[in-house]
């Protein structure tokens, strides 16, 4: 891992207390009032998965398995919203949280340094893969934890099926310029992208994978019209669209290091590691206002792009995305 994504986790120790890492920043600092959410801790427990099991990465890691593990009910939903005193404020659900925790455990299950570590969240992984979302991000992000889960044991078939499902409810790539199996792109784009490509691979289905590699270097195309990547806004897009488009998240940035990686692991394609490479310099400045996203400091990511700045809040979201694509960037 590279020393910025080092320096990176002080700032997520700086976001975390003992129940979990909160969910915003004003500046550096956390705000306590607005409290914690599933979402950012099972991202945490991705990027602490991925690294060696010590320093921050080891208290970070274990605080992320408990906050998710915690999340889930016995039927395998998942709770999103906990309040700064530790009680959860909404009810369980099979959305973007259920597919994002199911990321996160079957990252852990399959890669953590720790065998205790990988038992426990091989164990939520198992329980939350009862469950079927009719949400296309959220099977997506689902479906890139399975794929780890199936590639360290080829044999389990709740597995198998749930990557079968998450290919069905993302859908084919309509006929047409545009190259996209949704009317509008909306957010973390390259994840569905990179679910196809983790499900075909998996699946052993070569139809599969180039459909989500197709997927990928469409969107990579797009997005990077003038020489350096310039990510869907938050409003979307569609296929009269045209950009720059602001403001642009560093969850969109993080997507396509991610996706780019994982199309270069899988195929072996060294083309592929131009997305990584843009992502973080995306990061670096290299954008579509020349200014950098993250701070040299404290090692936060800063929370979007606007035309005209950069928003200097540094939370949750935005510091993973950018410890996640150094640490794509740093495997090349």
């Amino acid at each position: 891992m590279s020393a910025s994504c080092e320096f990176g986790f002080d700032h997520v120790e700086r976001l975390s207390d003992g129940r979990g890492m909160f969910e915003h920043a004003e500046g550096v600092n956390r705000r306590e009032e607005h409290g914690y959410c599933t979402d950012d801790n099972a991202r945490l427990l991705v990027v602490t998965s991925r690294v060696p099991d010590i320093g921050p990465a080891h208290r970070l890691g274990r605080l992320a398995l408990r906050f998710v593990l915690d999340a889930q009910d016995t039927d395998g939903r998942f709770h999103n919203r906990m309040d700064r005193s530790g009680r959860w404020t909404d009810e369980v659900s099979n959305e973007d949280c259920w597919g994002r925790s199911l990321w996160g455990l079957g990252v852990a299950a399959a890669h953590h340094a720790d065998p205790a570590i990988r038992r426990r969240a091989r164990g939520g992984f198992d329980v939350g893969a009862r469950q079927r979302s009719p949400w296309s991000r959220a099977m997506a992000f689902a479906a890139l934890g399975a794929a780890d889960v199936l590639a360290s044991d080829p044999g389990h078939a709740p597995t198998r099926e749930l990557l079968v499902d998450a290919l069905s409810v993302i859908g084919p790539i309509p006929g047409g310029a545009w190259s996209w199996p949704e009317a509008r792109l909306t957010y973390a784009n390259a994840a569905l992208a990179e679910a196809v490509i983790a499900a075909g691979d998996a699946l052993d289905s070569p139809s599969d994978l180039d459909r989500g590699l197709a997927m990928l270097g469409w969107l990579l195309d797009l997005e990077t019209p003038f020489g350096h990547l310039s990510v869907t806004g938050v409003g979307g897009r569609g296929p009269g669209d045209r950009g720059p488009m602001f403001d642009q998240q560093p969850i969109e940035v993080a997507a396509m290091a991610d996706a780019c990686w994982r199309a270069h692991a899988v195929t072996g394609d060294r083309s592929w590691l131009r997305g990584v490479i843009a992502a973080a310099a995306w990061f670096d400045g290299s954008n579509d206002i020349g200014l950098q996203m993250h701070d040299d400091q404290s090692g936060g990511g800063f929370d979007g792009l606007q035309p005209d700045r950069v928003n200097l809040n540094q939370g949750a979201e935005s510091t993973l995305a950018f410890i996640s694509t150094m640490q794509r960037a740093g495997d090349l």
